[in-house]
């Protein structure tokens, strides 16, 4: 029974599911990422191909293998590590077959026809000149291998130009090993070459699928270069403040184009045509495990197991907490509907796919994706590609009725508030509007400015009376910045009045200020009518109290005055009126 119903649950799961799995190998033994996998019609015959540069164990037996269907067709050897595999389209000759670049080490090695076809070498980096004053005297048997080990460590430690690769070696290399190693190389001249860290295409001239394409690769020494398809020169460097590791390139190089690195800093550049420098920055959370560009937003996963979302200018609109840690990601793009989506492999065994901040679908896996790809292959056009951790290869293959719901799992705004509300047509009355301003616009620009100096002369005059009759109490000098209001408490004869001062300046305090009330002594009698206000901090409210006492018994009131000064000066900061109500004890008796 048990057997019975968890086969049943199987077959529901993969009912509603929106994939077919069309073939799952965990014996295909392949090792490699997301980079280093491609789709691409390599005989121009219609059939896509699988083009994948694997890594094998333990760093030995590398080599590009091309899959057929759920089949090997092809592979050749790979003499060193494997960065990036692609395929661009590097002429217009006819058929028109793209070409494989594989790049590995400082070596681009492209494919034609699968066959070897030509090979790019990054050019060398200028050498240090101390280092190769030290090798020399070595080679001239000036210094032993042990001060020459001194020397070169010293360098490693305070020049800004890196050691060579030699002289690393050599600094690796034990006591006893150290004299052979230099008989060996010291004849030698110093090289210092950097290797390619990331690759991706950009179109040369026009935005078609079919155009011709250039190379952009990122290098260790931080910089990005541009490659001619054809000579294989650099039409174009760019330098980075750091080593990149995923690049995204959109645009045509003639015209306007666009790159977003992702570097090992932690953050994001963005770099565009004629600039020799990154354009903007995005500072990210942690380091970065992918890039992806969806329409005209950028889309990051880093190590704290988030995806976060920016703008082409590093504008942030969300960010994602996903379930574990994020292993490869990519893009999935179907074109016969316009939808786009990330995909991202987690450690856990899924593979989430979200449209923005929203998941929209889920799938479970045998083993942990390492590598994904989504597009056409064999003549199927929407096809998804994995190759798992233990080297398994897993092809689905989407439904044609599949329908991508979005599940907001986050929290914020629902999915109904990003439609756009369905706006009108431009009315007649909107039309009349629109010319009617046009051809009267220097007139209504001039009512315009006559409404506003009219404004502006109403707010004056009222500041002015504002001002004249105390009804603001605070000082228009910038020398001591105080402000003041008083409360009236009781109902006769006697009165509290207090007063609230407050400093308003940015980080100056007020010191030795006086507070004098002035009043009619025939009306009111006051306890204490002179104060010596403490030091006034900035920002802080200063409450002075004190009693008012009503004399006359006819109803009347009067206005009180009070003055704020500075000791050992006659003309005070701040003057306030107080309006006095009317004595209700004194009425009614």
């Amino acid at each position: 029974m048990a057997a019975t119903s968890s086969s049943s649950s199987s077959e529901s799961n993969e009912a509603n599911s929106k994939w077919l799995d069309a073939h799952y190998d965990p014996m295909a033994n392949l090792y490699t990422f997301s980079s280093c996998i491609a789709l691409a019609d390599l005989h121009g015959d219609g059939e896509y191909k699988l083009v994948v540069g694997d890594l094998g164990m333990a760093g030995h037996t590398m080599r590009l293998k091309v899959y057929r269907g759920t089949g090997l067709a092809s592979e050749s050897t790979l003499l060193d590590l494997p960065a990036a595999v692609t395929t661009f389209l590097m002429d217009q000759n006819e058929p028109r077959t793209p070409a494989v670049a594989v790049a590995s080490g400082p070596f681009i090695y492209v494919y034609k026809n699968l066959r070897p076809y030509f090979k790019f070498t990054l050019p060398p980096l200028d050498a240090n000149p101390l280092e190769q004053d030290v090798w020399e005297q070595a080679k001239e048997d000036m210094i032993d291998p042990l001060t020459l080990k001194e020397m070169l460590e010293g360098i490693r430690d305070k020049a800004e130009i890196p050691l060579s690769v030699r002289s690393l070696r050599f600094l690796a290399q034990d006591v006893p090993e150290m004299e052979n190693f230099v008989n060996l190389h010291k004849g030698q001249p110093i090289k210092r070459q950097t290797v390619i860290t990331c690759m991706s295409t950009l179109k040369k001239n026009m935005a078609d699928e079919d155009a011709v394409s250039c190379l952009v690769i990122g290098t260790e020494s931080a910089d990005v270069l541009i490659l001619d398809p054809e000579a294989f020169t650099i039409l174009a460097k760019m330098t980075l403040p750091s080593v990149p590791a995923f690049l995204d390139v959109m645009g045509q190089f003639d015209v306007e184009y666009r790159v977003t690195v992702a570097c090992r800093d932690g953050s994001i550049y963005i770099l565009r045509r004629e600039s020799k420098r990154p354009k903007y920055c995005i500072e990210l959370s942690a380091q970065p495990m992918g890039l992806v560009r969806v329409h005209k937003n950028i889309v990051a996963g880093c190590s704290d197991e988030t995806l976060q979302g920016y703008t082409q200018k590093g504008k942030k609109l969300w960010t994602v907490y996903l379930p574990a840690p994020l292993m490869t990601m990519s893009l999935l793009d179907h074109k016969s509907r316009g939808f786009q989506a990330v995909m991202v492999g987690l450690a856990n065994q899924e593979v989430h796919m979200y449209r923005d901040k929203n998941l929209v679908d889920v799938i479970r896996t045998q083993d942990v994706v390492t590598s994904i790809c989504f597009g056409r292959y064999g003549r199927e056009d929407n096809t998804l590609i994995m190759t798992s951790k233990g080297g398994g290869l897993i092809i689905k293959i989407l439904k044609r009725t599949a329908v991508f719901e979005e599940k907001d799992m986050s929290l914020g705004p629902p999915v109904a508030q990003s439609i756009r509300l369905s706006v009108p047509k431009k009315t007649r009355l909107y039309v009349d509007q629109t010319l009617r301003e046009r051809e009267n616009a220097v007139a209504m620009h001039h009512v315009f400015q006559m409404d506003l100096y009219r404004l502006r002369l109403m707010a004056a005059r009222a500041y002015v009376k504002a001002l004249e009759s105390s009804l603001a109490p605070i000082t228009s000098t910038l020398q001591e910045p105080i402000k003041m209001n008083a409360v009236v408490q009781g109902i006769g004869p006697t009165f509290k009045l207090t007063l609230h001062i407050q400093n308003t300046s940015a980080g100056r305090p007020s010191i030795n200020l006086l507070v004098s009330f002035l009043y009619d002594q025939s009306l009111y009698a006051m306890k204490r009518a002179f104060f010596k206000a403490p030091m006034l901090v900035p920002g802080l409210n200063y409450p002075i109290e004190t009693f008012v006492e009503c004399l006359s018994d006819k109803g009347i009131s009067d206005v009180i005055k009070v003055f704020v000064l500075r000791e050992g000066q006659s003309m005070p900061l701040l003057t306030a009126h107080i309006n006095m109500p009317v004595s209700e004890g004194l009425a009614a008796a």
